[in-house]
């Protein structure tokens, strides 16, 4: 009988990338709500395993090198972390990381100080990013309604899904998925009053009064 709990080790849970670092999307194989965590690999000695941020002042995070040795940047200082190290870095810090060795796997957990977690599927979307950022919008809006029907607890995926849609001309489309978007998420709302991806939807008489 099972008692609830899950296991799964690292090379079980896919690997998907964005272009740039791979990683694996432990949150979501998990399907945790309560706090963000990933694992991130450089395959080659010198790949970089985490791309440069500073969580825009907002989040704070702890790695783990779970496997191999890493390099960290941290605010112009450069850290060694063999196997075992663990780096917390707090809001406002820029960051990345470099594999020393072949294989180096960070093991990363995030959250917002005084915030509960809110999980809003990113990792699902990054993937899909590309498409968007080189405006291949249709297919963009493809592939996101394809994670978004199978996904769709994450209000942040049905409003890139609009975003695309509106931009590849979409409307009908793009405003349904909008307006289920900001009626699930105040966060996503605010965003929608100024963001340009949605200026062609924004005067429809259902987009305006959820926007007020």
């Amino acid at each position: 009988m099972s008692s609830g709990y899950t296991l799964a080790r690292i090379d079980q849970i896919p690997e998907i990338t964005d272009g740039r670092q791979p990683w694996r999307p432990v949150r979501h194989h998990f399907h945790i709500t309560s706090f963000g965590v990933n694992t991130w690999t450089g395959h080659a000695a010198g790949d970089r395993i985490l791309n440069e941020h500073d969580e825009e002042g907002e989040n704070e995070e702890l790695y783990l090198v779970h496997s191999g040795r890493a390099r960290f940047e941290l605010g112009g200082d450069r850290v060694d972390a063999p196997t075992g190290t663990f780096v917390f870095v707090p809001p406002g810090v820029k960051r990345t990381a470099f594999a020393e060795q072949a294989g180096t796997t960070i093991l990363a957990l995030g959250g917002t100080p005084g915030q509960a977690y809110e999980p809003d599927g990113w990792e699902l979307w990054a993937p899909i990013a590309p498409l968007y950022q080189e405006g291949r919008y249709a297919e963009a809006a493809d592939a996101a309604r394809a994670v978004v029907e199978a996904n769709p607890e994450y209000p942040a995926l049905l409003y890139n899904l609009a975003c695309c849609e509106s931009l590849a001309g979409r409307r009908e489309d793009a405003v349904e998925h909008l307006r289920s978007a900001i009626e699930r998420s105040a966060q996503l709302r605010r965003l929608a009053v100024e963001d340009s991806d949605i200026a062609a939807i924004r005067d429809d008489p259902a987009i305006k009064e959820l926007l007020g």
